[in-house]
């Protein structure tokens, strides 16, 4: 895919990749220490240049720091509005030029989602939550279509993401029942799999449908 002439996204920038070796040299100072038990499996399919789209399940708000982490590349995230107004988040999701977005609201995943494709065509790596928010275990959310739609533009791989763990680790506060707010003792894993091509699809929903299988099967590895 040749890259256009449009001005470089600031999650490509200098600045943007200072930052990023900064926080996952702590991170992995963290896991070094065994504060939290991570396993990082199939991590080699990530290509070292060019652009490709990451995409995983979703189920707790720990999710984006690990794989993120996991990842030997800068990488931009489309990620709620809501954490652009935190403290401390707010402010590294701006410097790391991150991609907000408005949940339910169309006008906003149109922009979030032409942000992304120039991230995309400046051959960069996207993260992208298909289900579009956070899902507790034994719910089901239909996989929203953009991150088909950009794989099929764009003509970029998908390479689907199994994460496992991180809902035991941070629980969503309507899942959590009695339990620990945090428990650091559970094992989190992310497993890479093999990428898609969109090429070998004529429509997103078979390619959603693919991919919700292959995110599905990972899971069930660990």
């Amino acid at each position: 895919m040749s890259e256009e002439s449009f001005e470089r996204p600031k999650g490509l920038g200098k600045r943007a990749w200072v930052t990023t070796k900064l926080v996952r040299r702590i991170l992995r100072g963290l896991a070094w220490s065994k504060l939290v038990r991570v396993t990082v499996l199939g991590r080699e399919v990530v290509p070292q240049a060019g652009p490709v789209i990451v995409a995983s399940n979703h189920i707790s708000m720990l999710d984006a720091v690990f794989l993120w982490g996991a990842l030997r590349r800068r990488a931009v995230a489309i990620a709620m509005a809501e954490l652009w107004s935190w403290p401390v988040v707010g402010w590294l999701v701006r410097r790391l030029g991150q991609i907000p977005v408005l949940r339910r609201d169309s006008a906003s995943g149109l922009v979030a989602l032409s942000q992304a494709e120039q991230i995309l065509r400046h051959g960069g790596v996207l993260l992208i939550y298909p289900e579009g928010r956070l899902v507790a275990a034994g719910e089901h959310e239909p996989y929203k279509p953009g991150v088909a739609k950009l794989a099929l533009a764009t003509g970029v791989p998908i390479i689907p993401v199994g994460t496992t763990g991180t809902d035991r680790v941070l629980p969503l506060r309507r899942a959590r029942g009695s339990g620990p707010a945090f428990d650091r003792r559970q094992q989190v894993t992310i497993h890479f799999g093999t990428p898609i091509d969109p090429a070998d699809f004529d429509d997103p929903d078979k390619l959603l449908d693919q991919l919700r299988r292959r995110i599905e099967d990972l899971r069930a590895v660990d």
